[in-house]
């Protein structure tokens, strides 16, 4: 009971170790749209995208194109974007910080994830046409894999990725800078350690599958077939990750 009690009392205290913690409504409220759009809404649209092109009850590859996948990552990445506009809105002031502060680092760190976040939304606009058998016409940027294309999921992927790893810095100095309750920052610890876990998991099952293959199938006649996928760890494959061989019908 002891050490149940200071355990609690240390998670209870400041980031400094200080047992009060007062910071300015604004502030605080910019803090939780943060959290939530880096700590929860962006990463978890990134999985989305990345794991579930293919879902478990889809029939793949005789079932093609299944746009869950599509529609949560732009529902997530939308919605998390305007979240971290508002937390932006929110604190929208001049500040004499130290440039390399925990604060003024927080702010500069800050204003790139702000940056990237908006290209990514403006990226994701001006990606091109689909085309395909599924579409109005065949021909298509992304059907043909055009060089519009194929810089789009270059920078597309690695834009939205560097965000995410570059947002964990900016959340972290920001509860530095606010001196957070240590719970906050021990759960948003633990959340992300969940997702990292997922992510490894889904990994190495082989569920990365590539965008283009998803949508058309296997054949190796369509268009986007004669080049490798894009992305790091992304594979095709004649099966769907999520059932056993034995099970393909």
């Amino acid at each position: 009971m002891e050490l149940w009690a200071q355990s609690m009392q240390w998670l209870s205290r400041s980031v400094s170790g200080s047992t009060e913690h007062t910071i300015a409504p604004s502030v605080y409220w910019h803090a939780r749209a943060m959290v939530l759009a880096w700590g929860v809404l962006l990463p978890t649209g990134a999985l989305v995208a990345r794991y579930f092109k293919v879902t478990p009850r889809q029939r793949w590859p005789a079932e093609l194109d299944n746009p869950l996948w599509w529609h949560g990552h732009r529902t997530l990445q939308y919605t998390g974007v305007l979240v971290m506009s508002l937390g932006l809105w929110l604190v929208w002031r001049p500040s004499e910080a130290a440039p390399f502060s925990a604060t003024g680092m927080h702010r500069l760190l800050g204003w790139l994830v702000l940056v990237l976040g908006w290209l990514q939304v403006l990226g994701g606009i001006v990606r091109g046409s689909k085309g395909g058998p599924t579409d109005v016409q065949l021909r298509g940027d992304h059907f043909d894999m055009t060089p519009w294309r194929i810089a789009f999921e270059r920078l597309h992927k690695s834009m939205g990725w560097l965000a995410v790893l570059v947002s964990v810095v900016v959340v972290l100095l920001g509860m530095v800078s606010a001196d957070a309750p240590r719970w906050m920052v021990c759960a948003l610890a633990a959340w992300w350690a969940l997702l990292v876990g997922v992510a490894v998991y889904l990994q190495r099952r082989g569920s990365c599958i590539d965008t283009y293959q998803a949508i058309w199938g296997t054949s190796p006649e369509l268009p986007g077939m004669q080049r490798p996928p894009i992305g790091w760890g992304v594979r095709r494959t004649q099966q769907n990750p999520w059932h056993p061989p034995s099970t393909q019908p």
